[in-house]
Order: C-alpha cells, then structure tokens, then sequence
C-alpha cells in the first residue's frame, strides 16, 4: 500500500512539474507574439499587423511600458500603421503611465500629418494634464511644437 502511495504521490508531482513547466513555455510564447505585435507597429510593418488584427488581437492593450502600438507607431513615424490601427478601432484617448497619449508622442517627434490625424480623435485635450501636470499647451511649448498645435486649434482639421 505504501508503495502505490508513493508511486501515485511520485507521479502526481511529476505531472505538476511538467504542468508547471508548459505554462512557462506558454506565457514566454505569449510574450514574444505580443513583442511582435509592437515590433510590428515601431517598424511600421502592416502586413503582420494586419495578421494580428485578423486573428483579433487586443489593438488597445499596453506592453510593459504602458504604450499601445498606436503609440509606438505614432511615435516611430508610421504613418500607414497609424492608419491601420485608427481604421481598425484602436483607442487614440488611451494615456500610458505619465498621462500622455499618441498624439502627445507624434508631437514630441515632430510628425505633423500623424499628430493632426490623432488630434481629430477629439479626446477632451481641453482641461487635460498629464502625470506631470502639462496641459496640452504646455507640453507642447516644452517641445516646441507649439506653433504646430496652434495650426491645429485654428484650422478645421
């Protein structure tokens, strides 16, 4: 009796263990897919992008950082990604951990066509602050793209 005891105690660790190790496996495959899926939006490669969106990804989910791939592409300059993810439904008011969102990131690099895209998303930038306590006037002035911002606030976009 002990030893069937002891063999069922010694098999049921080593399915636990085994388990164990393929949840592991399975949360480092979900890592990389999600790295790609940002790898994607910084590179501006559509075509895997629009593999993610088929296979119906998450388009507002942050990484580590606290980006969505619409702030990493409107941040790295890709146009035709920032297309693809607005078409397909990806939050332009999201803010990432210091309260900035993609327009904010489009206009600290200087990407004029992006930013005015994302600026049309009408987030409430009114009364808006980051962490930091900017308004969007401010935060423009410190980058000096406030002349850029000002076009925007005139002009129907």
């Amino acid at each position: 009796m002990k030893n069937i005891i002891y063999m069922t105690f010694s098999l049921l660790l080593l399915a636990s263990s085994n388990f164990a190790m393929a949840l592991d496996s399975h949360k480092k495959d979900a890592e990389q897919l999600i790295q790609l899926f940002f790898d994607a939006a910084r590179i501006g490669n559509n075509e895997v992008l629009n593999e993610f969106i088929y296979a119906g990804f998450p388009l507002n989910e942050p990484n580590s950082q606290s980006y969505t791939a619409l702030m990493v592409a409107a941040y790295y300059g890709n146009e035709s990604s920032v297309d693809l993810l607005l078409k397909e439904g990806a939050n332009a008011c999201i803010e990432d951990k210091r309260g900035n969102t993609a327009f904010m990131g489009a206009l600290i690099k200087g990407e004029v066509n992006i930013a005015r895209k994302l600026y049309k998303a009408d987030c409430r930038y009114g009364d808006h602050r980051n962490k930091s306590g900017l308004s969007l006037t401010e935060f423009a002035t410190l980058f000096g793209q406030q002349k850029v911002l000002e076009t925007f606030n005139q002009s129907p976009l």
